[in-house]
């Protein structure tokens, strides 16, 4: 097994002149996807608000007063109908976020989720969840319900972490992804960008995840999006080449992965998310919302693929019956 690398050396790319930084990820990316392609997923909040942990980012969490409306989790019809739209927009990927520390392990809504995995299966869609904590036994039974992905973010580095989560500790979230794998789901996990975190966090967070053998087969890089209510306040000397640099930076680290350029896209302008793409973000999540923040337009996805030359992964009918409604 090739050693993991380094922080010290992933800041050494991270600082490269972005033109070489740029190349050098390119070809990573050339090398082991195809690059002229862009995998497409939904994002579902199917039950919203009342999340018992205090990370300092999240607007579902309880310990703060946001303008986010607590829901019940969904009953199975309504997240495969949720789903069949989804399909039908063109995304491959149906993923379902509950706002937990950890689901159920027993019980009504415990037997829903699987039920919802099964359903959403049986319409031809990769399903993904990400429910909070997972126990091996949990793991083991969503994987038998169908959910090929878990989603299960590290966030930061494991020194940032500690100042913005206090509830649940790093350790926590590494045993769960040790539990999602031995289970035989693929793991989606990656972190958030913007909070006021340094350089260091960053390249401890790639760092991290690098550990992670084999590497996330989904990785998402989010940017911090700002919601009323919440403690952290955005970093306001956030630039979008600093995601351009994060993403490419990402893509050498973990060259097999699909990189998700994820959550505060409606802040970079169509040029600032080519770049991204051409550094080596290869999967968008379309719909005007992820979990309980804005995303951009389908159309605007759509637009911006063609504008690229990019064709989704997805049948084509799926996206001419998304541009045409």
């Amino acid at each position: 097994m090739q050693k993991p690398i380094q922080k010290r050396d992933i800041a050494k790319l991270y600082h490269l002149p972005l033109p070489e930084l740029m190349y050098r990820a390119a070809t990573v990316h050339r090398k082991h996807h195809d690059h002229n392609t862009m995998q497409l997923s939904r994002l579902q909040s199917i039950k919203t608000g009342g999340c018992r942990e205090d990370c300092k980012y999240c607007p579902q969490s309880a310990h703060y007063k946001t303008p986010i409306t607590p829901e019940r989790l969904w009953d199975s019809e309504n997240i495969t109908q949720q789903a069949k739209k989804a399909l039908a927009a063109g995304a491959e990927r149906f993923c379902m976020g509950a706002a937990w520390s950890s689901p159920p392990k027993q019980g009504k809504a415990y037997e829903s989720l699987l039920e919802c995995a099964r359903k959403v299966k049986e319409l031809g869609l990769e399903v993904c969840m990400t429910l909070g904590m997972l126990d091996e036994q949990q793991a083991s039974d969503l994987k038998n319900a169908g959910v090929d992905y878990y989603n299960h973010n590290l966030d930061s580095s494991p020194e940032f972490y500690k100042t913005i989560i206090t509830t649940r500790s790093y350790n926590d979230r590494l045993q769960t992804l040790k539990h999602v794998r031995k289970a035989g789901m693929k793991v989606c996990c990656g972190g958030i960008i913007g909070m006021g975190e340094t350089l260091e966090d960053r390249w401890g967070l790639l760092e991290e995840l690098a550990k992670l053998q084999p590497h996330p087969e989904s990785v998402p890089i989010n940017r911090f999006v700002k919601v009323p209510g919440v403690p952290l306040q955005k970093d306001d000397s956030f630039e979008p080449l600093d995601m351009v640099r994060m993403i490419a930076t990402t893509r050498i680290v973990l060259p097999t992965s699909v990189i998700r350029l994820s959550a505060g896209r409606t802040d970079l302008s169509k040029e600032a998310q080519s770049l991204c793409i051409l550094a080596g973000a290869n999967s968008l999540f379309i719909g005007d919302k992820l979990l309980t923040t804005p995303n951009n337009a389908p159309a605007s996805d759509f637009a911006l693929l063609a504008d690229l030359g990019l064709r989704p992964t997805t049948k084509p009918s799926s996206i001419r019956q998304a541009a045409n409604p």
